[in-house]
């Protein structure tokens, strides 16, 4: 039977990027991200339930995440759940589920400096590049 572990997020960044290294050398960098659920209930007045989610990022998109994000910033987040465990101080199992990211987007208005927040508007229009450096139409080619 085939299964499907799939995450996309819309929210805010609530916790600056961590960047860290392994002992291998492979830059990991963590961060919070906050969702809300809105819904009405019996009686016709909106409700908010804010969700709070651990992610994960490794690599060039680690190294990506430290420099270009930061706390209240608004993102895109496709990634995969992960759980991991680990003994605790009194030998009990403690269980960890965290939001490993593929792809990241970010979202709002350009800073000066040039990374994505608020300031400077939006590029217009999206550039792409392929896998050694070949220019793909803005649509990626997908017709």
């Amino acid at each position: 039977m085939k299964s499907v572990n799939k995450v996309m997020l819309l929210g805010n960044v609530t916790r600056d990027p961590e960047l860290k290294s392994t002992t291998g050398g492979q830059s990991v960098c963590t961060f919070g991200m906050a969702t809300n659920r809105v819904w009405k209930d019996a009686v016709g007045e909106k409700q908010s339930l804010p969700e709070y989610h651990n992610l994960v990022a490794w690599g060039g998109l680690a190294e990506f995440c430290a420099q270009s994000i930061a706390k209240g910033k608004p993102l895109f987040v496709e990634g995969y759940l992960k759980t991991r465990s680990w003994d605790g101080p009194e030998g009990t199992k403690i269980f960890r589920t965290e939001i490993v990211a593929e792809n990241i987007v970010l979202l709002g208005r350009r800073e000066e400096g040039g990374a994505p927040g608020h300031g400077m508007p939006a590029q217009e229009e999206p550039h792409a590049e392929g896998v050694g450096g070949a220019e793909l139409p803005a649509d990626g080619g997908i017709e």
